[in-house]
């Protein structure tokens, strides 16, 4: 409900101002009924930089939003495969690291980080070479620019590959999915909990009896389930997904169904809040390694697609998603083939069961990226991609993006601005549609002037399309919406 302010003459509008608003300037009503001046950035990219001087692989990230920092964990090729981890601290598009964390002294692969809310820790789970190859985790706590550990956890008492891990918000239970070496390959899953610096594990569901790989898992929060992608190599290595249910520290599975009946190589899945579908993307090995993906809705215990959109049509390796709140879109974080490798990420919006790309984005152009990993700053609305940089003596690295901006929508304007510059929190007055505003300059009489992303009026329209209304001179502009 608007929150107006004493009387109101004809075409004139009183609220409450959020944040500074200038005079002149157009005005976009928020959710809580107050205003603002519309207003928005440029997409921006920050410099590659070496989180550590040591080559590193199986990088993993994870946004603490507590502590308001990046986690990076990885397996430290240049020191004996160990696991280590390190924490990033984000200023616009810039990233500054810690000193790395050794949370296992034996060889790591597979590590694969999460951030757990309700505890507000970071949970690393990782296959340990040290212990027979058994599928291990650890909660580390982030303080400051570092982080500490609690004592090692085992959840599965054989070789496990290919682990994936996401938190459950609804049952606040971290779910970590894999391939179980010790029962012939079957695709598996088990539910963590986190206690202080502790976590313990309930039992282990099998949610394929096939020969599973590249395991990739997202939480649905609005059907409050988990969803597991993966390829089945006892089904000709299609991709396929399947539903899973937490109760307690219990997890079970619908039935599994296929989204691709071809060779679907390095699944990557994220969960889009707003459309509220699921999104993955894949490699197809039967099409040049061409990178795919669809949108995947979730009902009951099973999983249903639209139709396959291709992303990019050079080849594509390792890659990870996120979904970006703020923009409404998923991000697909790879390197692209052919561009020498260089770290690009594809663009998603969902809209209904399907998904469009736009202009893919290059984030960093020296190439040579493997390992990668994404996270989504929620705080600062960045996405954070780590990866192994091979030009760069396989150096742990990252680079931050921060995507385009704005406050303005379709339906949000409601006018110009008056009366001079208002402090925040202080009332504003607004000249709403059939108001003249008298505090432009420049105008041209006749024409029609659009409200643009950034808070400027041009006579092109923006995208979204918003009228401002017609200059009727110089320094006059009749209000329309």
């Amino acid at each position: 409900m608007l929150k107006r302010i004493g009387a109101e003459e004809s075409g004139e509008f009183k609220a409450v101002a959020s944040g500074t608003l200038p005079s002149g300037k157009p005005v976009v009503v928020n959710a809580d009924g107050t205003v603002s001046v519309a207003s928005g950035s440029d997409e921006a990219t920050g410099s590659t930089v070496a989180a550590v001087n040591e080559g590193g692989s199986y990088t993993s990230a994870a946004y603490d939003v507590n502590a308001q920092r990046v986690v990076i964990a990885y397996r430290a090729i240049d020191d004996s495969n160990k696991g280590k981890a390190v924490v990033g601290t984000i200023s616009g598009t810039s990233i500054s690291f810690g000193t790395e964390v050794q949370f296992e002294s034996g060889v790591v692969s597979y590590v694969q980080a999460v951030y757990d809310v309700n505890a507000q820790k970071i949970v690393v789970a990782y296959r340990d070479g040290g212990n027979s190859n058994y599928g291990t985790a650890i909660v580390g706590t982030v303080s400051g620019t570092s982080i500490s550990f609690g004592s090692a956890a085992v959840f599965e008492y054989t070789n496990t590959t290919h682990s994936s891990m996401t938190y459950d918000s609804n049952s606040q239970k971290v779910v970590i999915a894999y391939r179980d070496s010790g029962n012939s390959d079957y695709g598996t899953a088990i539910v963590g909990t986190v206690s202080g610096t502790s976590i313990s594990f309930g039992s282990a569901s099998v949610f394929v009896s096939g020969t599973t790989d590249e395991t990739t898992i997202t939480y649905d929060s609005n059907s409050q389930r988990v969803v597991i992608a993966y390829r089945n190599e006892s089904v000709s290595n299609y991709g396929q997904a399947v539903v899973g249910t937490i109760s307690g520290t219990s997890i079970s599975f619908g039935t599994p169904v296929t989204y691709a009946s071809v060779n679907a190589r390095r699944p990557a899945i994220a969960f889009d809040t707003n459309a509220q579908k699921v999104v993955i993307a894949y490699s197809d090995y039967n099409d040049s390694q061409k990178g795919k993906a669809f949108v995947g809705t979730v009902s009951g215990t099973s999983i249903s697609f639209g139709s396959v959109v291709i992303w990019e049509t050079d080849t594509t390796g390792l890659k990870a998603a996120v979904y970006d709140s703020n923009s409404q879109k998923v991000y697909i974080a790879y390197a692209d083939g052919g561009n020498s490798g260089n770290g690009t990420l594809a663009v998603g919006t969902v809209s209904g069961t399907s998904i469009s790309f736009g202009t893919p984005v290059v984030v960093t152009t020296s190439g040579g990226l493997d390992y990668i990993g994404a996270a989504y700053d929620s705080v600062n609305n960045n996405v954070i991609v780590s990866f192994q940089h091979g030009t760069n003596n396989n150096y742990v690295s990252s680079v931050v993006y921060s995507p385009a901006s704005t406050n303005l929508t379709s339906e949000n304007y409601i006018g110009m601005s008056r009366g001079g510059a208002v402090a925040d929190t202080k009332g504003a007055t607004v000249d709403i549609i059939g108001a003249v505003n008298d505090e432009q300059s420049g105008l041209t009489a006749g024409q029609q002037y659009f409200v643009q992303t950034d808070g400027t009026i041009n006579t092109t329209a923006g995208s979204p399309s918003v009228l401002a209304g017609t200059a009727i001179s110089a320094t006059e502009l009749l209000v329309k919406t």
